[in-house]
């Protein structure tokens, strides 16, 4: 029995209750896709749409994983900087990966218009300093991004300027982007998973993989079938769960948590964020948060990484909540809730090949609501056509994360240990 979603807002307010069969028997298809978030849905939207059979297989339900529990925000660029990037892949395809993340947004607003996506889009993403060196490093990122890539549309608005839009003590200013924005992510996973059906792709749920058999002609089991095809996509990212120790290894599931106030009235949220933008800060360990659709409070942050969610859930985020938003200490959370998504060492997105026709995306390190839509399109075009754009990412080096299996979370809990120490100075 495929699992219910996660007690979120997002499922309480999601707009379709789709339920797709399970996989049983042998199957045939072009293309088996396997997961059902934002980039397989997208993955299979785009083959199917231009003829491909195309077979969607989901271990539980439909946006179950953390495209349907995230913040929710679409942001320009990538988790890990521009600069890491000039590093790892040089300056020309650095430059290339940070138009792709541009056009990953252009992506996501035409896949809401064009299949009329019921998802409370809303244009505005804000980063904010909370100490000096926020406020240099932000300058210096705003010139980096208006000279050296030529993405002019940025604004830093300094304490007055934020405090106009912004009601909280915390912060001495911000770079807006008008481009990026914030959606609700499992409506939008949904839609993009209905319109793969309407398209023509095959659906099934509660039909988690277990083995890939390498060849020719690709064979995908589950518990109860098979399918054999001349394609796999594996859009997995934080939920692998041993299906390719090699891609595994190079993700680490990290746990990030969500509230959502009761809803405040459209006056009162106006006064919280009166542009309706999206916010986040830039520690290592941030605070990201939103207005929902029905004004309410959608307040993120406080990363586990060990794999324990905070005891008191909702309280703990609540306190987080009100340390921003002092004006809301009276206010009840109706919502708390949870999920994993995939990092990678670097930050940088993971995307490639295990066999000259099995693909994989994942490594998105909390940056995906924009560039899971990408690697579903980059994927599906390469299997379509050419390879030219989606093979730029296999020019990025990715170490596994040291320890294994059984020890790399206390290590990396170790080793975050001072970046949360450095988020206090």
């Amino acid at each position: 029995m495929k699992a219910q979603h996660a007690n979120s807002y997002y499922a309480a307010s999601a707009n379709l209750q789709l339920d797709y069969p399970q996989l049983k028997g042998d199957q045939q298809a072009d293309v088996c896709v396997v997961g059902a978030g934002i980039t397989g849905a997208t993955t299979a939207l785009e083959l199917a749409s231009k003829g491909y059979k195309v077979i969607l297989l989901e271990g539980e339900g439909a946006g179950w994983g953390a495209s349907g529990r995230s913040g929710g925000q679409a942001i320009f660029g990538w988790a890990s900087e521009q600069s890491t990037l000039e590093k790892l892949m040089g300056k020309d395809d650095a430059k290339k990966m940070w138009d792709l993340s541009v056009e990953a947004l252009a992506v996501t607003k035409a896949n809401i218009n064009k299949h009329k996506i019921d998802c409370d889009w809303q244009d505005g993403q804000i980063h904010v300093a909370i100490k000096d060196r926020h406020v240099t490093e932000l300058k210096a990122w705003h010139e980096q991004l208006s000279t050296d890539y030529g993405y002019d549309q940025l604004e830093y608005w300094n304490r007055d300027k934020l405090e106009s839009q912004l009601s909280s003590p915390r912060y001495l200013g911000g770079m807006f982007d008008p481009n990026s924005g914030h959606l609700h992510p499992l409506n939008y996973t949904l839609g993009l998973v209905k319109a793969a059906e309407l398209a023509g792709a095959e659906i099934y749920e509660d039909s988690k993989v277990t083995k890939i058999e390498h060849g020719s002609k690709v064979s995908v089991t589950t518990a109860s079938g098979s399918v054999t095809c001349s394609h796999v996509v594996l859009a997995c990212n934080a939920y692998m769960e041993g299906l390719n120790s090699k891609l595994e290894s190079r993700v680490m599931p990290v746990g990030t948590y969500i509230c959502a106030t009761k809803p405040l009235g459209e006056q009162r949220i106006r006064e919280l964020i009166a542009n309706n933008m999206a916010v986040c800060d830039i520690n290592f360990v941030l605070d990201y948060y939103r207005c929902s659709g029905d004004h309410r409070m959608l307040f993120g942050g406080r990363v586990s990484y060990s794999g324990i969610e905070p005891r008191d859930l909702a309280k703990t985020m609540k306190q987080r909540m009100d340390w921003v938003f002092p004006q809301l200490a009276d206010e009840q959370v109706e919502f708390a809730w949870g999920g994993n998504v995939g990092i990678t060492i670097n930050r940088a997105p993971h995307f490639g090949r295990i066999a000259p026709n099995v693909y994989f995306a994942q490594g998105f390190s909390g940056h995906g609501i924009a560039a899971t839509g990408l690697a579903g399109q980059l994927m599906a075009e390469s299997i379509m056509a050419t390879s030219e754009r989606f093979d730029i990412f296999e020019k990025i080096p990715h170490m596994p994360f040291p320890g294994g299996r059984l020890l790399r979370t206390p290590a990396l809990v170790l080793a975050m240990s001072y970046y949360r120490l450095r988020d206090l100075l």
